[in-house]
């Protein structure tokens, strides 16, 4: 695909579109779809999702440019403890899959329009039972509560689940995060309210939030992220935007150069994908994944490359970006 002049300068040498079907409908979405760009370092990945404009998606540029030009962090460990993701799927399925990868935490989802809190609460009483009474479990709303619907929800999930770890973006605004985090006892984290804020540590400052989920590619790398986990000073979860294993390993670099790291992340999400962009894909095994760059395959990347109509629309994304650099 047609490789911006800016970027060029810069060190990209090359640029691929990818499209690949998920297993199950996640976020909304049935294929994930990006490119990833090749320079002196390797091969990095941009896959901003379509619901962000330019000025959003630059970050994510910012980040693919970055891995694909510079060194990576230096690693304070070698292997990343991970969550299983449990989509909006009936409990014996989210039984099944809590075991998948032997990770000790779940991060289930809650909240979908396609799903009512009473099957909710049965989806996590099936993980937990999966998992046994000491695996931690939390729990993802998207921001789909206003402040009184999650007042109301969190305690019935804390009960079905045995006990949270935390509830992920349980509302929209800062103002009623810190709302829910004064009126319930399961401690709150943030990820929306970090990522597609113009001041990430807005909600550290504001005291909104007891931990702060984080994702290399929306906040700008991981030297980036490094930076805000230095000065918000609260527990991080580094978690995925729904990369191939080109991206996650992005995501697993900056968890393994933080000097804290106390919770699972969430960077398990390869297997929410029917394919891959490596021979060997980051997969979790044991309840974690190594820290590692793997190795982008070209015949992988022939097989799941983009149709021509995805590609023109990728092209003019990646121009559009790299004039807001």
């Amino acid at each position: 695909m047609r490789i911006p002049a800016a970027l060029r300068e810069q060190g990209i040498e090359d640029a691929r579109c990818w499209s690949i079907p998920m297993t199950t409908r996640f976020r909304g979405i049935t294929v994930r779809d990006g490119v990833v760009l090749r320079g002196p370092e390797g091969w990095a990945e941009f896959s901003p999702f379509w619901d962000y404009d330019p000025a959003e998606s630059a970050a994510w540029l910012r980040c693919a440019l970055a891995d694909a030009t510079a060194p990576r962090p230096a690693p304070l460990r070698e292997s990343i403890e991970v969550n299983v993701t449990i989509p909006v799927v009936p409990p014996a399925l989210a039984h099944h899959l809590a075991r998948v990868g032997g990770a000790r935490t779940a991060k289930v989802k809650v909240a979908d329009v396609a799903s009512s809190l009473p099957e909710d609460l049965e989806r996590l009483e099936a993980v937990r039972d999966a998992l046994g009474p000491d695996a931690r479990i939390r729990v993802d709303a998207n921001a789909r509560w206003d402040r009184d619907e999650a007042i109301a929800a969190i305690p019935q999930l804390d009960r079905a689940a045995g006990g949270l770890e935390y509830v992920e973006q349980p509302v929209a605004s800062l103002e009623d995060l810190v709302a829910v985090r004064r009126a319930v006892d399961v401690p709150i984290a943030a990820d929306e309210l970090v990522r597609r804020a113009e001041d990430p540590l807005r909600v550290a400052r504001a005291g909104a939030a007891d931990v702060l989920v984080m994702k290399v590619q929306p906040l700008g790398g991981a030297a980036r992220c490094l930076e805000l986990a230095a000065e918000a000073d609260l527990p991080v979860v580094v978690s995925s935007a729904l990369e191939s294993s080109v991206g996650l390993s992005a995501g697993l670099a900056f968890a393994a150069a933080l000097p804290e790291l106390t919770h699972a992340c969430g960077l398990a999400t390869g297997v929410l994908l029917t394919g891959d962009l490596v021979a060997a894909p980051l997969r979790a095994d044991g309840g974690t994944i190594p820290v590692e760059r793997p190795r982008l395959e070209p015949e992988l990347l022939e097989s799941h490359g983009a149709p021509r109509e995805l590609t023109a629309r990728w092209e003019q994304r990646l121009e559009a970006c790299t004039q807001l650099l």
